[in-house]
């Protein structure tokens, strides 16, 4: 990995995948297709681009406990101890609605209300990825969305990755169907003779997919349209190399732009780290993906002190943070932008990713600035509540009239004053 100082630059964004005007063209068609031609378009698009020929798009009880055949009881006591963890985590992020009442009778409050349906999309192919499925699930059961809607792509046998399934039933999903891309997007948003349009769309995805997202976004809602993966370790001489290391190959075998960084103050360790990461990448299977990721987006940044590796970790704003410094936990407060941070030599990255609890859908590209991971709050909305009284509507309603005319709205006034003279 190349080793430079801080003035020498910061920086993890990589630019932003709009697509090519080929590309936006496609997804604009499949879902113009998918409005029209519903069930039929999705069933086209399947064929051609996954190269199974669908009578059913839903995935039935017989596919699902096929799936638990396939699946040793490990795993799946593996994934149900996940999805508890991630299910008590979001739990203590629930808020209540709630009511005042002012000495002059005056009633506000906010009600919260979970959205009424979410689609979940799960990246398919020749992948799979149980953990997506707890991490966008669990979260809208917990604030409380009745009818959750999954779609996946599926593979060469016509069916889902087998535990992708065991995820799904465990997490409680009800109605899975074996259907991806742009088109899976399209049936969420608009609906097909099948499924049934939702309120909002979740989920990771290839650019078609994140084309898609953009291309429905304001007819339903998206979570967001996350970037390649990343990570930053903030190190000191107390950290160990080889751990260090694979942590950063633990992003860098994701993407070839998944961008992997570490920032310290000791020269040494930067040294070590660099030797380790080209070391670790022999053995690794993914080795070409990894190899490309670091030569493009690996970094070491050498900074003279603590309090400047801080400052460029909160400059870099990264997805994941690891903390590998002596007194680590003492170091969280002085983070301003990190997707997740890790904590001591124990929170390798997988651990979030996998198992802890706190979601792994996170903002990358720099956006942890003013963004957050996924969270209950994404699944439900609030309403505010207002009821004046008598004595509060004449209290104010004067100061009311004159601020609408300030706006030049006479009608706003008007509606006021037509209260006051009764």
């Amino acid at each position: 990995m190349k080793i430079i100082t801080r003035n020498e630059g910061i920086s993890i964004k990589r630019s932003v995948d709009s697509g090519t005007e080929e590309q936006r063209k496609i997804v604009k068609d499949i879902i113009e297709q998918v409005k029209n031609n519903g069930d039929e378009a999705l069933k086209a698009y399947t064929e051609k681009f996954d190269r199974v020929q669908l009578t059913n798009l839903a995935v039935t009880e017989s596919e699902i406990e096929e799936a638990y055949s396939q699946v040793s009881e490990e795993i799946i006591e593996i994934i149900k101890e996940a999805a508890q963890n991630i299910r008590s985590f979001h739990e203590k992020q629930l808020r209540n609605s709630w009511i005042t009442t002012e000495k002059n009778g005056t009633v506000l409050g906010q009600k919260i209300t979970p959205l009424d349906s979410v689609g979940v999309y799960v990246p398919g192919g020749t992948a799979a990825y149980p953990s997506s499925v707890l991490m966008n699930v669990v979260p809208a059961q917990v604030a409380g969305v009745e009818r959750i809607v999954m779609v996946s792509p599926p593979g060469e046998s016509g069916t889902l990755p087998a535990g992708v399934l065991v995820a799904a039933k465990e997490a409680g999903v009800k109605k899975i169907y074996k259907v991806g891309g742009a088109q899976a997007i399209a049936a969420l948003a608009y609906g097909t003779e099948s499924i049934q349009p939702v309120d909002k769309i979740t989920g990771p995805g290839n650019i078609f997919v994140a084309l898609a997202k953009r291309e429905v976004f304001g007819d339903v809602d998206i979570d967001m349209i996350a970037g390649p993966s990343e990570i930053a370790v903030l190190a000191d001489d107390t950290a160990r190399a080889n751990e260090i290391a694979a942590d950063l190959l633990s992003q860098a075998e994701h993407d070839t732009r998944a961008c992997s960084v570490l920032v310290t103050p000791s020269r040494q360790l930067a040294e070590a780290v660099s030797l380790e990461v080209e070391k670790q990448l022999e053995t690794l299977p993914r080795k070409s993906i990894a190899a490309q990721s670091i030569a493009d987006y690996g970094v070491i940044y050498v900074t003279e002190t603590v309090a400047e590796a801080i400052e460029t970790i909160n400059e870099l704003a990264p997805e994941h943070l690891e903390i590998m410094m002596e007194h680590a936990m003492e170091k969280v407060g002085q983070i301003r932008h990190a997707g997740a941070i890790f904590v001591g030599r124990y929170s390798s990255e997988p651990v979030g990713d996998y198992f802890a609890g706190p979601n792994h859908v996170l903002p990358t590209n720099g956006t942890a600035r003013f963004s957050s991971p996924l969270n209950v709050d994404d699944f439900q909305k609030k309403s505010s509540i207002i009821m004046y009284s008598e004595q509060a509507f004449n209290e104010n309603s004067e100061k009311i009239a004159k601020f609408a005319r300030l706006e030049g709205l006479e009608a706003h006034a008007r509606a006021i004053e037509a209260r006051k003279q009764d």
